[in-house]
């Protein structure tokens, strides 16, 4: 389906690449893999004189459509899925955790229905920086087996998930490790100060305010990222424990930053609800509003001292800007995230001691230089390498 420009274009060539992956539903993290797979391939295809348009598989099309100026078709309808199909040059699959049956038994046979059509239609499949698992049903072993040995190009996030696929049967030269593809996002254009990005806060009850006080604008900011997990909340209950230890312990200013709306703000307004009488304490708590497009949080994440990340996205943002950050662990992929900068969970959504918490966000805003000197080699090599999915990509397409 690839076509030349007009003569006089520098034989500039065309090729359209359907995108598949968790789109369209506002969550922040997998809007930021989308934008940062949209950023590579426009930019690794300029250099080497190839345009890519990009056709997206999106729960939302017309908002998907509107957010990065791409076309969009709805991913659950299979008329449209076939359609751009047929008429694309390939398939990318991915990023993020498409690959697992831990939110339900239908999301594998989903992603890897549409690689497979992709597949039958003859048009090559692109596995972009994955996470794989993890998968408690054996039987979904032959859906990924089948797919990853037939695709033309598979990466994964991290070392644990080119293991489970070689368990799987896809053989270990077939796999190449990458780095989230959002360890690459840049920040909007624009400058900003950091009073500018944190305007819009809103409040406990989610009233949007007109911005922080100066005096709270001048406390030491720390990002906090949670998520609904255990259906009793006890998780979130110790967080909010924690949380309100730091801020009796020492002045901060405590901005929620929901990365799924609305479940991660009400999960926002239930930790503050919990915090504990702040009178006194001189912190303050707040949640960020609505922010849709992912530079826009990438910007939230810039302006804080530092953060406690539950989301794997928060912290991964976290790292895209060097922000010094604790991680609590809900699933594998936080753990093995983070043991790729060198760091370990302050604690688990089973257990967090809340005097080691405090401790050791106290460190991190008494001696960031600290901080960096031991990770921001590791950060900035996954910077580096975050972009060679999109690269072999291109490769492969001008090719075609």
């Amino acid at each position: 389906m690839g076509t030349p420009l007009r003569a006089g274009e520098n034989e500039v060539q065309t090729r359209r690449i359907v995108v598949s992956g968790y789109y369209g539903f506002r969550n922040s993290g997998d809007e930021a893999v989308l934008k940062s797979i949209l950023f590579a391939l426009e930019e690794e295809g300029a250099k080497a004189g190839l345009r890519v348009v990009p056709v997206v598989l999106s729960v939302d099309p017309a908002w998907t459509t509107a957010m990065y100026g791409v076309e969009a078709v709805h991913r659950m309808r299979p008329g449209a899925v076939l359609g751009a199909l047929r008429s694309s040059d390939g398939l990318i699959s991915g990023g993020g955790s498409l690959l697992q049956d831990a939110t339900g038994a239908k999301t594998i046979p989903y992603y890897t229905g549409v690689m497979r059509l992709a597949q039958l239609l003859r048009k090559p499949v692109f596995v972009y920086s994955q996470g794989i698992g993890p998968v408690n049903r054996r039987w979904m072993d032959r859906l990924i087996r089948g797919v990853m040995r037939r695709s033309a190009y598979v990466s994964v996030r991290d070392a644990e998930s080119a293991a489970l696929l070689g368990r799987m049967g896809v053989a270990a030269d077939r796999i190449e490790v990458v780095p989230d593809p959002v360890m690459g996002l840049p920040l909007p254009g624009a400058a900003h100060s950091r009073a500018g990005a944190a305007a819009g806060p809103e409040a406990a009850g989610g009233a949007a305010g007109p911005g922080p006080a100066p005096a709270a604008a001048a406390l030491p900011l720390v990002g906090v990222s949670v998520r609904p997990w255990r259906t009793d909340g006890a998780d979130l209950a110790r967080v909010a424990a924690a949380l309100g230890a730091l801020a009796r312990s020492r002045p901060v200013r405590l901005r929620f930053l929901p990365f799924h709306t609305p479940s991660d703000a009400e999960a926002s307004e239930r930790v503050i609800g919990q915090l504990g009488d702040l009178a006194g304490s001189g912190s303050s708590a707040e949640i960020a509003g609505s922010l849709d497009d992912p530079q826009q949080m990438l910007l939230e994440v810039s302006q804080c001292d530092a953060l406690l990340g539950m989301r794997l996205h928060a912290l991964i943002y976290a790292a895209n800007q060097s922000v010094p950050m604790l991680g609590l662990s809900y699933d594998p992929k936080i753990d093995q995230f983070l043991n790729r900068i060198n760091l370990q969970p302050i604690g688990t959504t089973e257990q967090l001691d809340a005097e080691k918490f405090v401790a050791g966000m106290l460190n991190l805003l008494d001696d960031p230089k600290d901080w960096h000197a031991k990770h921001d080699r590791a950060i900035e090599l996954l910077k580096q390498e975050a972009r060679r999915p999109a690269k072999q990509i291109i490769e492969l397409l001008r090719l075609i």
